[in-house]
């Protein structure tokens, strides 16, 4: 029996698959550090857990509405409005489980087959997979370390067509760190107002993971295209809770409606407990996802003093998320025993098998000249991991 073609045409997720791979090697008793997943690797606030329990002892067992519980898309529309002001009745808010199933909605109910969907490069792995699933054109956007991994308003013009549908972008950015300021969204809003057939998804969901000491800025806050964004955001990264599967997004109400019949037919709504544990965290202070945003700054500095010793990696500082994606291409057409570098998934292989550190290369995420690396873990495996990177990398000559 074969499979279908649907399932042919999409990738793998590179970072699932070697996150698993680290996995299956840490099984057979091998020590690996692995810097793979995009997972805090902190527990959920306790307040959090303790509101999951009130909410099974108050009843909430039972299915929710499709799009969500009514009183969670009350909060999240005031969390909108207090965040990120951006103005969303609740009818325009759809939950689902996890924000890639959010963004699965969002790009099945917008686009058709041969439409384009833009996407600046690094950009995370799913958005390709998801769009070659709905049948539209990848259409990326190369950036550069140079320039912090982001596009200018002159290079996405340059990308748009008139089959162009979609751009998604995240910010903070997965697997870059990147972090666009207001005036650099409002520069790329004046090209996306030109093109009133052209959605945006603003995947914000690493937000409150932000270094920089300055409010989040959302781009559906602009008033000249908020008909044409939808921010999309979830509980997994900034309040710990990646188990919990919960997103959301905030849409124009003719695609909320879409998503939520879409939805109706492959999960209906989310965990009944989860979004009522979901809507405690949204309605409460923020201060333990404040710390745990301190302590990523702080493993981010570490981690950066330590890569910097390393010679041939090319680094930026940056600003949000828990990420570094260096330039390795400096290693390309070196050799080690028997290995030899060519490309990203080169490098990646080598640090498993000589480091025992797992790591992704750049080219499921569009990028051919780096790979990504998640400091998402403590810093005693931080420091032994550079230090086991930085040996490997000096035998390539």
């Amino acid at each position: 029996m074969k499979t279908s073609d649907l399932i042919n045409r999409i990738p793998a997720s590179a970072t699932i698959t070697m996150a698993q791979k680290a996995r299956d090697l840490k099984g057979q008793g091998i020590d690996i550090i692995s810097l793979t997943l995009g997972e805090p690797d902190f527990d959920t606030p306790q307040h959090i857990k303790d509101a999951a329990k009130k909410a099974i002892d108050d009843g909430y067992t039972r299915y929710t509405p499709i799009p969500g519980l009514v009183s969670f898309r009350e909060a999240i529309v005031k969390k909108f409005k207090k965040d990120n002001n951006i103005d969303f009745t609740i009818d325009q808010i759809v939950v689902s489980t996890g924000a890639k199933q959010t963004l699965a909605n969002i790009v099945l109910c917008s686009v058709n087959k041969g439409d384009e969907v833009i996407l600046p490069a690094p950009y995370w792995v799913s958005y390709e997979g998801i769009a070659i699933m709905a049948g539209a054109k990848v259409v990326a956007v190369k950036t550069s370390i140079e320039h912090d991994f982001k596009i200018s308003a002159e290079e996405l013009e340059a990308k748009i067509t008139d089959k162009s549908r979609l751009i998604i972008f995240s910010s903070p950015c997965n697997p870059t760190g990147s972090l666009y300021s207001k005036e650099e969204l409002i520069a790329l809003s004046k090209v996306i107002k030109k093109h009133p057939r052209l959605l945006v998804i603003s995947d914000e969901i690493y937000e409150h993971i932000n270094f920089t000491g300055k409010k989040h800025f959302s781009i559906g806050s602009l008033e000249n295209i908020k008909d044409q964004v939808i921010t999309v955001n979830g509980m997994a990264k900034g309040f710990a809770m990646t188990g919990w599967r919960i997103g959301y997004m905030g849409a124009p109400l003719w695609l909320a409606k879409a998503c939520g019949k879409l939805q109706g037919q492959f999960t209906s709504g989310a965990n009944s407990i989860a979004q009522k544990a979901s809507e405690f965290a949204l309605e409460t202070d923020l201060s333990p996802s404040l710390k745990m945003r301190d302590s990523f700054k702080k493993r981010r500095d570490l981690f950066l003093s330590l890569l910097k010793n390393i010679d041939g990696l090319k680094l930026n500082l940056p600003e949000g998320a828990f990420y570094f994606f260096p330039d390795v291409s400096s290693y390309f057409g070196k050799t080690f025993k028997n290995y030899k570098i060519t490309c990203p998934t080169d490098v990646v292989e080598y640090l498993l098998e000589e480091a025992h550190v797992a790591t992704v290369g750049g080219e499921a995420f569009g990028d051919d000249k780096c790979l990504r690396l998640s400091y998402a873990a403590s810093e005693k495996e931080l420091r032994e991991a550079a230090k086991r990177i930085k040996e490997a990398l000096d035998k390539l000559k």
